[in-house]
């Protein structure tokens, strides 16, 4: 999978993000989780702001690479957790293609997966999703990106 693939773009800011969290937690209010298992590095921030939301005190994690920037490879498991996930809410920001879904299936077959955002190829992987994407869009979470100055469209065109 290349950046190639990507035909539109999805900007979340962190007003959005946190929006967005709280209206998932909303629909996860009901249950009660031992624990939360984030998906790193998207999971952490979604993970660390549920647990504050439903009040869950314990946190782990399940360490995966499947991205370099924009580009998928292959999976290199990092990370594992000792249990089948019963009981637990699996939390990680995007199920895209469902390459690391799947494999976070395998490792906890009884959690429930979450994510706030959720693109069609992966989508029938989680229990539970926010936001429905594009498979051709590229989502920039607020982590990745800066603030920076931009000048005024003015004093573009006098130069």
């Amino acid at each position: 999978m290349s950046t190639q693939r990507y035909h539109q773009h999805f900007t979340v800011s962190w007003d959005q993000l946190h929006r967005d969290v709280r209206e998932l937690c909303q629909r996860l209010m009901e249950r009660d989780f031992k624990g939360i298992v984030a998906i790193t590095r998207g999971g952490l921030i979604p993970a660390a702001l549920i647990a504050r939301e439903l009040n869950v005190r314990l946190i782990d994690t399940v360490c995966i690479k499947s991205y370099d920037h924009m580009d998928q490879g292959g999976l290199d498991v990092l990370k594992g957790v000792d249990h089948d996930g019963e009981g637990w809410l699996l939390v990680d920001d995007l199920v895209d293609t469902g390459k690391t879904a799947r494999k976070v299936r395998e490792m906890l077959p009884k959690a429930h997966f979450v994510t706030i955002y959720a693109k069609p190829e992966g989508r029938p992987l989680v229990d539970q999703y926010l936001t429905e994407v594009a498979q051709d869009c590229w989502i920039q979470f607020p982590w990745d990106m800066g603030v920076a100055y931009v000048e005024p469209l003015v004093d573009q065109v006098k130069r």
